[in-house]
Order: C-alpha cells, then structure tokens, then sequence
C-alpha cells in the first residue's frame, strides 16, 4: 500500500477534507458520533481504489472525490449496520457505534450515511455513479441474506460460496473501481474491465478475510469466529467436500451443535489445515488475484498502474 499512498498523496489530503464534509450535521449528537467515525477510519482502501482507477484514465476531478466519498459513505453504513446485526462491540480495535451509543441509534447512524451519499450524488446530478453504487449495495445485502439463508442449511458448495462473497463483498470493490473509472474514462468497455477487475480483487479479498479466521495472529475478532456463527467459508465448505463421510459427519455436528465450545471449535481448525482447506483456500485468492492483475495489464504501465497493483498485493498479503 505505501506506493498508492505515495502516488495518491495530495489526493487523499483532499479527500479527507470531501469526506468531513460529507458526513457534516447540524445535529450535536449525530455530528458527535460523525467525528468519533473519522477519526477512527480505517485504511481507505475502497476511496483509494476508486482514487487510482480514476487516475488511470486522467486527473482526479470532482466527481471522482465525490465518488470516493459515496463509496466511503455505503461502506461505512455497511459496518455500522453489521456491528449491530452480530452484535459487535469492537470495530477496528476501538468501540463500536453501538457499543458506545446503543443499537437504536447505530442503525439510525447507518441510516444517515446512506441517505448522505444519496444526497452527495443527488444534488450534483452523478446520476451514474449513483446507478453504479445502488446496484451495489443492492448486492451486497443479497449477499448477506443468502449467507444467512444457506448457513442454517449447512449445505453450502463452493459456487454458492462465490455468488455470497461476490454479493457482500466483491460488488463494492467493483462499484468502486467502476466509479473512480467512469470519472475519467470515456470508452465504456474500460469502465467495464476496471468493474471486473474490481470484483476479481474483492474476491480474493474476502477469501483473505475467511482465512484469518482459520489462522493464530490477533486480527480484530475471535479465531473461529465464523465457526461459532455457522459461516461456512471456502477453506471449510473444502474440506466438507474433501473428507471423509465419518469426519464430515462429525464437523458439521459440531457447527450445528457445539459451536461455542473452544476445544471442539480448535478440532475443526485443526481438520480444515489438516485436509488441505487452509492450502486449497490460500490456492483460489491466489487465481483471484492473478485475474485481477491480468486485466489491470491490459492498460498502459505508469506509476498509477504500479499502485493499483500495490494495492492489489496489498489484499493478499496484508496481516490483517
């Protein structure tokens, strides 16, 4: 990530001050709780990538700030709603919205960002960046939704484990990348390559964030956290398919059944790296990554490039 930031350095100064901006009330309660979020931001890799596939195509323009913003704002939403779903009291290391101000008036938080991004689009007539973002989070909660619906099941195989994180998680990258693109390019077949190479990223992102949870460094949530809340994630749905029937058997009970108990939660991590989950995993975000990397190669080499690519590394490598 230090050479996006690098190249990205007096346009994310001016984004600070967009995002501020944005999420301004006149409320003291709701303008309290905005400067709590800021200040406590995390690594602004969505606005970066809508920044830098921005600058792929030209110069940063205004839209492509405000489109940074909306982005920032859905996602910041996202968390805040998801807080309050799991019942989380932790985001980033620090108190969560509903942890500190109750559950009533996160989802209102949430609410109010929402309605902020609408509004920033609304009132400057980026009518498709709007389309673009919409479609989005319309994903996005369908994504959640069918993670729900499947999880209860425990039946899920890897393509639905695709078309979940696709939804909840690849769709705001590729809105993003599309967006930023959508700025300052004008074929539309390159705004559609830089969405695909969005998503591609956002897959191998989330398949990344599914594998913290079968690893021992500290990340933010629990180890085997998924487990405990019967989210079957591909280095698990892998190894269901790949074991056999006497040890399937025994680790979907223990998902369905025993899935707040540490041992056997540790016995099903223990499984999931023994038969090969962890590898073939590991394996997948790769591809992912490789795809996203092949289509970022069709433009022409620059320093913007070189930060995209920066960034897509970045998703992979990263510790947490």
């Amino acid at each position: 990530m230090k050479i996006a930031k690098q190249v990205l350095a007096e346009e994310l100064r001016l984004f600070e001050l967009h995002f501020k901006e944005a999420v301004r009330s006149r409320v003291a309660l709701l303008d309290r709780i905005m400067q709590y979020i800021v200040k406590r931001k995390g690594k602004q890799l969505r606005p970066m990538f809508v920044l830098l596939s921005a600058k792929l195509g030209g110069e940063v323009n205004e839209n492509a700030y405000r489109a940074a913003s909306l982005v920032e704002l859905v996602h910041t939403a996202t968390l805040v709603h998801d807080d309050v779903v799991d019942d989380s009291l932790e985001r980033r290391g620090f108190f969560s919205v509903n942890a500190l101000w109750k559950n009533k008036i996160a989802v209102l938080v949430g609410d109010y960002l929402l309605s902020k991004g609408l509004l920033l689009s609304l009132g400057n007539r980026d009518y498709r960046v709007l389309e673009i973002l919409t479609e989005a989070f319309k994903l996005m909660s369908e994504g959640e939704l069918l993670q729900f619906e499947k999880s209860r099941k425990l039946n899920l195989n890897e393509d639905v484990y695709y078309e979940i994180i696709k939804g909840k998680t690849a769709s705001l990258l590729a809105s993003a990348c599309a967006a930023g693109a959508a700025s300052s390019f004008e074929d539309a077949a390159d705004i559609e390559k830089m969405k695909l190479f969005g998503e591609k990223v956002g897959m191998a992102f989330q398949i990344k964030d599914d594998l913290f949870d079968y690893g021992r460094m500290d990340v933010g949530k629990p180890t085997g956290n998924d487990i405990k809340e019967k989210k079957l994630t591909l280095p698990l749905i892998y190894t269901l398919n790949h074991c056999d029937p006497a040890l399937r058997k025994k680790l979907i009970y223990i998902v369905k059944n025993q899935n707040t108990q540490k041992d056997k939660v540790r016995f099903v991590l223990d499984q999931v790296e023994n038969c090969g989950g962890i590898r073939y995993a590991t394996e997948k975000m790769f591809s992912f990554r490789d795809e996203a990397l092949a289509l970022l190669h069709e433009f022409p080499d620059s320093d913007v490039r070189r930060a995209l690519e920066d960034l897509v590394r970045y998703t992979t490598d990263r510790e947490y």
